[in-house]
């Protein structure tokens, strides 16, 4: 039968211990040196007993010291490096960061030089540099808001257009219906008279001049954007009737 498992923990009896202890060492020892030899590797290995009884083994010619200072050196290089590579990353984060906080400095006294304060300092070159600087930002604002203004008198224009197309299909599909435009327009007029009198205070009854509107039993007649009517007979058009651009010359517009 083969050996059970030993579990690994701390052997009571002292003389069992110590028994334990000295046969791991030998082999430990024995596995050192046969690595050393068939691996050709450089091995330090340092043994201390319960009792504080030194054990070692050198596999180079001088011993186990020119191991350790070889080790010493290793590692006291690994750890200059990496402290010198932090070194250098904080240095380069500080100087970014002063970088940073310079330029953040500068661009909130050019801001408050632009809004008028701390003026005095500057002098008269810096002065006149400023002066083209708020020139210069006054110019491009005036010109995107005269861009904006444009874009929304073109778009006014197109809608114009557009509200006028559906006026004349509205005119077509009366004409084609047969009623009397003429009729019409009279009553919307009638209409408009009335309701400046109402507004204006009046307390007159208005009276209409045709004798019989309801006869017609025309249907509802949409006026989108301005009153342009045309006339079954040109000759007896009201003087008072706007044109077809009356609407755009009420808003103060010029196109």
């Amino acid at each position: 039968m083969g050996r059970g498992r030993v579990e690994l923990k701390r052997i009571e009896n002292k003389i069992n211990r110590q028994v334990t202890f000295s046969k791991r060492r030998n082999g430990l020892l024995k596995k050192a040196y046969e690595l050393s030899v068939l691996c050709d590797a450089e091995i330090a290995l340092i043994i201390f007993s319960s009792r504080g009884k030194l054990s070692e083994f050198g596999s180079s010619s001088s011993g186990i010291a020119k191991t350790l200072e070889r080790y010493q050196k290793c590692s006291f290089t690994s750890q200059n490096d990496n402290d010198n590579v932090n070194e250098h990353e904080t240095q380069n984060w500080y100087q970014e960061m002063s970088k940073l906080k310079a330029k953040y400095e500068s661009l909130q006294k050019a801001q408050r030089q632009l809004l008028g304060e701390d003026l005095g300092p500057l002098n008269i070159k810096e002065l006149q540099n400023l002066e083209k600087q708020l020139e210069a930002a006054l110019a491009q604002a005036r010109h995107r808001k005269t861009q904006i203004m444009i874009e929304q008198m073109e778009e006014l224009r197109k809608k114009e257009l557009r509200l006028g197309d559906i006026n004349k299909q509205l005119r077509f599909k009366l004409e084609s219906d047969g009623f009397n435009l003429k009729a019409i327009e009279s009553l919307w007029s009638s209409s408009n008279s009335a309701a400046t009198v109402a507004a204006g205070g009046g307390n007159f009854p208005f009276q209409s001049s045709e004798t019989n509107h309801m006869d017609c039993q025309p249907e509802p007649f949409l006026q989108i954007g301005y009153q342009h009517y045309v006339h079954a007979e040109p000759s007896s058009a009201p003087k008072s009737m706007v044109g077809e651009n009356s609407f755009i010359q009420g808003q103060g517009w010029i196109l």
